[in-house]
């Protein structure tokens, strides 16, 4: 992935125009992003922001041209890192045309980013999409009225068939080319516009980089990025001073703070537009869907069907898949690969340490990552495309407050049962890296489907199904309390949920397979190259004997704390590389170390040692899969904090319950 800036840069460089594409999170302008552009997208971040921009190149007519996704965002301020990079990447990229991706079902709440576009300065050229959904709720749009009233053209698209499309881009290379002469005329009310305008006449006098119109706003509305950058200058103190005087002005006229009322202006001139384009509205079928997913009566049961959907899916069907793709993997690739590498480097060490990573770590990979991975990504492209993703996180909007977040961490969350992996990822949808790292921590405490076999196949199976249950309802206890607490201690609080209502509809499979697709591939690269080393070291130090080495300095916390045999804690350190492995390496470590008849667990451990052993493995530090991912998204400073935490977190727990249990004779 390249650094943003150089991504811009390579990418202004080799084209003839460049658009930015921007809208609300749920609007189509991926699918209109993925239908302009097809392969070849290239990521970047902005250095400290974890959120990416989406960039690749397309030709149309004869001429090449450079697309960038904005982050969806329902404003281009700087409250949430969506908004922030969004802004940022507008600013810094100065494009030849913003594509703006409208709602028309919901066209008012889509003009407020619209209005800050234009008050920015930035050609605009408006893609009026789901205008199929709208005419479902019999709205009709005039659109050239508001071409009109905006003064910038304005295309009706349906973005799930690609309507429209070719019209968009000829109306924005027509922007670019200065053949479509944008007329702004947006005027806020009189004492506010008389206000900008003066603060506009002393702000031309400098140069800032930025409009005068559009930087007088931003200080009015009190944005820290571009008080800073004034405070900087050489009559800086002069200008804020002045920036303050208007801007008090503002609050005795209006009786608010002056943010507040450039909002409301914003919002009522949007309000405005729209009426004036649109007729009455009537209820559609989708509407009465929203009020039943959204009702706690109707919505939470419906939301535990879905979600045993979503879980059934992914455990089962992830589980079916995965022992089909290791069988075939077994008889048909792991015969190739071992014979190669035993032709070329013998059966010492060297060549066993290389069957570890390129035979059993590539298949530990494809074995997460095609049946839970793939599957969790289709699932969650399907409820996304549907429209069902809004209403559940309206729904557990107030539950998840109690943990520092809002509504859409609860698909995350409930995916990480099926795989950690993808789960991490989804976390994207949260605005602040204080949310996007307590949803995180959270996510690594559910027990995945690879503990769950752990659980099931040590607990379960020798134990009895009671203390399996109970396993899950301790690891519920922990995810509830650890989320209270890093809510209390972590600096900061919930962003809020700011969200409008998305039409259901069905979704087309050729986007939900696309989008698969991309996220899948974006996996690929960062989890299989770290399993594959992580699977080699593993292996170097099984097949030298120094993992062995490694029981003597881990007796005191395994034997003395936890009450479990030395093998357990050797096995608790190769299940780093994949959590089932746990288990397999239980009985192969015990064989190798006690004999043939160590395969059956009681046979050298107490149900209570299995209980333990089952628990400290669910909550400890999750798969290296999983750690990739968490460094990639999080950071490694906060992924290696996370993995400390559930280290110690599952120590403590451990033993504490191997106490209790043996105190009360539980087991």
């Amino acid at each position: 992935m390249l650094s943003c800036h150089g991504a811009l840069k390579e990418i202004k460089g080799n084209t003839d125009f460049v658009f930015v594409l921007a809208g609300n999170p749920n609007v189509g302008k991926s699918s209109i992003f993925n239908r302009l552009t097809g392969m070849g997208v290239v990521t970047a971040n902005y250095p400290g922001k974890t959120v990416e921009l989406n960039m690749a190149a397309t030709t149309f007519k004869d001429l090449r041209i450079g697309i960038i996704d904005l982050p969806g965002s329902y404003a281009l301020g700087a409250v949430s890192e969506d908004q922030w990079v969004a802004r940022r990447a507008v600013l810094d990229t100065s494009p030849d045309a913003a594509i703006m991706i409208l709602d028309a079902t919901n066209l008012a709440r889509n003009l407020y980013m619209t209005l800050q576009f234009i008050d920015l300065g930035i050609p605009i050229v408006a893609a009026l999409n789901l205008i199929d959904e709208a005419e479902k709720r019999n709205i009709r749009t005039d659109t050239e009225k508001l071409s009109d009233l905006l003064g910038i053209p304005v295309v009706s698209t349906i973005a799930t068939t690609g309507q429209g499309l070719d019209e968009l881009i000829q109306k924005a290379v027509e922007v670019a080319g200065k053949k479509y002469e944008i007329k702004y005329d947006i005027r806020y009310g009189t004492d506010i516009e008389t206000n900008i305008r003066k603060l506009s006449d002393l702000l031309s006098r400098y140069d800032f980089g930025i409009a005068p119109r559009a930087l007088a706003l931003l200080l009015l509305e009190e944005d820290s990025e571009f008080v800073e950058l004034v405070d900087k200058h050489a009559d800086g103190i002069f200008i804020l001073g002045e920036v303050k005087k208007i801007s008090t002005d503002i609050q005795k006229k209006h009786g608010e703070k002056t943010p507040m009322r450039i909002a409301r202006e914003r919002h009522g001139l949007a309000g405005s537009i729209a009426s004036q384009v649109q007729g009455d509205v009537t209820p559609a079928v989708s509407d009465k869907l929203w009020a039943y997913t959204t009702s706690p009566f109707t919505g939470i049961p419906l939301l535990l069907c879905v979600l045993s959907v979503i879980f059934a899916f992914i455990f089962f069907g992830g589980n079916l898949l995965s022992t089909m793709f290791s069988d075939l993997w077994a008889a048909h690739i792991s015969p190739i690969i071992d014979g190669a590498i035993f032709a070329v480097f013998g059966s010492g060490i060297i060549g066993k340490t290389l069957i570890w990573g390129f035979d059993a770590g590539i298949l530990a990979a494809l074995a997460v990552g095609i049946p839970y991975v793939l599957t969790f990504y289709f699932m969650l492209a399907f409820l996304e495309d549907s429209g069902y993703l809004n209403s559940v996180a309206f729904l557990m909007d107030r539950l998840m407050h109690k943990f520092g977040l809002h509504g859409r961490a609860i698909i995350p969350l409930v995916a990480g049962a099926g795989c950690n992996v993808p789960a991490i990822i989804g976390t994207r949808v949260l605005t602040t890296m204080r949310e996007r790292t307590i949803a995180s921590t959270l996510i690594t405490l559910i027990p995945c489907s690879a503990r769950t076999a752990v659980i099931l196949g040590a607990v379960s199976l020798f134990v009895g199904w009671k203390p399996a249950v109970a396993i899950y309802i301790i690891i519920l206890v922990v995810v509830f309390f650890v989320g209270i607490g890093l809510n209390k201690v972590m600096s900061g609080s919930s962003s809020g949920l700011v969200m409008e209502m998305f039409p259901f509809r069905a979704p087309i499979i050729s986007n939900i397979v696309k989008k698969t697709w991309f996220r899948f591939r974006d996996f690929v690269f960062v989890a299989f190259p770290i399993v594959l080393v992580g699977s080699l070291v593993l292996g170097a130090l099984y097949e030298t004997g120094y993992l062995w080495a490694l029981a003597a300095p881990l007796s005191p916390v395994v034997e003395g704390w936890l009450g479990l045999p030395a093998v357990a804690g050797l096995t608790l350190i190769f299940a780093v590389l994949r959590k089932e492995l746990a288990l397999q390496l239980l009985v192969t470590f015990a064989i190798v170390k006690y004999g043939g008849g160590a395969s059956n667990l009681l046979l050298f451990m107490t149900p209570l040692q299995l209980f333990v052993y089952a628990l400290v493995n669910t909550i400890y530090i999750p798969c290296v899969a999983t750690i990739a991912v968490l460094g990639r998204e999080l950071g490694w400073r906060r992924a290696i904090s996370i993995m400390i935490f559930t280290i110690v977190l599952a120590i403590i727990i451990g033993g504490i319950t191997f106490r209790v249990i043996q105190f009360f004779h539980l087991l």
